[in-house]
């Protein structure tokens, strides 16, 4: 089992960056395809942004491609996810995952894919 820990979240003005970390502290993240979601209250996690075992395809939310970056480093069983350009609709818990399959050749974007998540990192994109 993967147990993930995330990072990197806090306050922001509008137009500021963050990067969130996504750490594995058990087990590896090595084959698994890996996501970020992120959610507000009384609304359903969204997708955000996903990537294969070995970086090789990425998929982003169409409300954040070109301003947010996955990246992955499997050496330190660590995922990123650099965001840019925030905005105040970027405010939310943000949760990193891993694919429920092992190995998976799906890049999944539906939270039902991912079997493995963090406890979350608060980001606050203030106007």
């Amino acid at each position: 089992q993967v147990q993930l820990v995330e990072s990197g979240g806090g306050l922001v003005q509008a137009g500021g960056s963050l990067r969130l970390s996504c750490v594995a502290t058990r087990n590896t993240i090595n084959g698994y395809n890996m996501g970020w979601f992120r959610q507000t209250p009384g609304r359903a996690r969204e997708f955000v942004a996903a990537i294969t075992s070995n970086s090789g395809n990425t998929a982003y939310a169409d409300s954040v491609k070109g301003r947010f970056a996955i990246s992955r480093d499997n050496a330190k069983n660590t995922v990123y996810l650099q965001m840019n350009s925030l905005s105040p609709e970027d405010t939310a818990v943000y949760y990193c995952a891993a694919d429920r399959t092992w190995l998976s050749s799906r890049l999944r974007m539906d939270v039902l894919g991912y079997g493995y998540w963090g406890q979350g990192t608060q980001v606050t994109v203030s106007s």
